[in-house]
């Protein structure tokens, strides 16, 4: 194992500035290759660490904290213009640390990212509620948009068109089934004519033969001496 630290999200692995185990293979060949990781080193750790301390203050301290912040966050929409295919889905991505960033940027709220409900990042243009859990039995909701760059978000009816394109071109093409009733009968019948077994040519019975002729022998006569 090897202990790196994370310079962007990566889902199922973490979120930026925390310090995690990982493979070292996963390491070496992947996260520090693609700049999405360094090394965690002694003195970054303790750097990181007291950032994060900092970080905390401004968050939510009590219920009450909590409450006016939900206010603040509440109706309000966040936006992404960011590249997208023609299907919609993202050059990128949109994760939890994205959002947490524009919140600050935005409303002067410090979250915490990993209060976030957001199991994934958003890879896909569209409308998003993002759940947000400030403090204990103290929820908000975040209304999130994630627009293609130069343009308007597409209505929902669209959206949802573009998503089943795109799933069913990486749908493998189903085989073809036979017209008799399916590909199990196709399958059946394949099977029964590999097994068959061709009848032998047996010869054509031949007409009893008639006994060969008896060649008859002269009689002798006794001559009288």
């Amino acid at each position: 194992m090897m202990q790196v630290i994370l310079r962007q999200d990566v889902d199922k692995v973490g979120l930026r500035g925390e310090v995690v185990d990982v493979a070292a293979g996963f390491a070496r060949n992947y996260l520090l290759p693609r700049r999405l990781a360094e090394p965690a080193v002694p003195g970054r750790v303790a750097e990181l660490e007291k950032f994060s301390a900092s970080r905390a203050q401004h968050e939510a301290q009590s219920f009450e904290q909590a409450q006016e912040l939900a206010q603040k966050l509440e109706g309000g929409e966040l936006r992404f213009d960011v590249q997208a295919g023609e299907t919609g889905t993202l050059f990128g991505s949109v994760t939890a640390t994205d959002i947490a960033d524009r919140i600050w940027e935005t409303r002067r709220v410090r979250i915490d990212r990993r209060k976030l409900d957001l199991p994934e990042s958003i890879k896909r243009i569209g409308r998003y509620e993002v759940p947000i859990e400030l403090f204990q039995d103290v929820r908000a909701s975040v209304n999130t948009l994630v627009v293609p760059e130069g343009g308007e978000l597409p209505p929902e009816e669209e959206l949802a068109a573009m998503e089943a394109e795109e799933r069913a071109a990486q749908e493998p093409t189903p085989a073809t089934p036979a017209a008799d009733g399916g590909l199990e009968t196709a399958l059946a019948a394949e099977a029964a004519a590999a097994t068959e077994v061709e009848p032998r040519d047996e010869p054509e019975p031949q007409p009893d033969e008639p006994p060969a002729a008896v060649a008859e022998q002269p009689e002798t006569t006794e001559e009288t001496a």
